[in-house]
């Protein structure tokens, strides 16, 4: 089975692109827009489609033409975190507009998409959100990633969080943690539900892919922790021993309920201290 990664070289694309091809039956393909020799070491047995513009058909079409997938996984999005994440001119055509068009593209192909989406939907004002709970993000970031969630016939939307390792940033959670040298604050009332990406990469080959009937959109999510907690339980998985200092002043649950999830597909989540370990392990063996 073919399965064409696009933005194989983020951090999500990253860990999908190495689960795919360290797989039994799958040839993964990674479609990036330049192939750093790091990612092309890691990658193991992968091939690569480099020069993608996601904000161009002519492009996309390309990249489906040489690729011929039976899956695609879009890895591409425009985070929050860095500049251009909330304007409007930056967020929609990446997070709103690409993904419907990779569904037309998947669907003249044959193949199946897996889109994912993230709890920033949701504002964070009660936490446990099902599928069915109205999307109150009041930013453009989480609007136009809950405009870009994608439930056709050949289309599944994962709505979740994540949190792993990157190749050469730390825009991230987990690298701007292990980057700190000094005590920091930890978010005590900060409520955190989403996955590791090596365990998100094993979710959707595992518990996903071999469910052709599972389309539209579900929550996939993991026991919920404080980012405090989570914090925690990092630094002593990594030996990283900086002080962690509890702060409540932020307040935020946008914890998902994904009972849906585990019921459709039998999923049953690791627990924390289980899945920090893994995470852990799918970074020394990129290192």
């Amino acid at each position: 089975m073919r399965v064409l990664v696009l933005g194989a070289s983020g951090m999500l694309g990253t860990a999908m692109l190495r689960t795919f091809a360290q797989s039994k039956g799958y040839a993964a393909i990674g479609a990036v827009r330049s192939l750093s020799p790091r990612l092309e070491k890691i990658a193991g047995d992968a091939s690569f489609i480099t020069g993608l513009d996601a904000g161009s058909s002519d492009s996309l079409a390309g990249v489906f033409a040489a690729a011929r997938p039976d899956i695609v996984i879009n890895a591409v999005g425009l985070i929050k975190q860095l500049a251009g994440g909330n304007a409007v001119t930056s967020a929609v055509p990446v997070n709103t507009l690409l993904p419907h068009r990779l569904q037309t593209l998947a669907e003249i192909a044959g193949a199946r998409l897996v889109h994912v989406s993230t709890d920033c939907v949701f504002s964070g004002a009660r936490g446990n959100y099902l599928e069915t709970d109205k999307a109150d993000a009041n930013d453009v970031y989480g609007l136009s990633k809950y405009l870009g969630e994608v439930t056709g016939p050949n289309a599944v939307t994962l709505r979740t969080s994540i949190i792993g390792h990157e190749l050469a940033s730390a825009n991230g959670l987990v690298e701007w943690f292990l980057a700190q040298k000094h005590a920091i604050r930890g978010f005590t009332k900060a409520i955190f539900s989403g996955l590791p990406t090596a365990e998100l990469a094993r979710v959707v080959r595992d518990f996903v892919l071999p469910r052709t009937e599972l389309t539209g959109l579900y929550h996939v999510s993991v026991d919920p922790i404080t980012k405090y907690d989570l914090l925690r339980l990092v630094g002593e998985a990594y030996d990283h021993n900086i002080a962690i200092e509890p702060d409540a002043s932020l307040v935020i649950d946008r914890s998902l309920n994904s009972d849906r999830f585990r019921m459709a597909t039998g999923y049953t989540p690791p627990s924390w201290p289980d899945l920090v370990e893994f995470m852990k392990a799918s970074r020394i063996e990129s290192r």
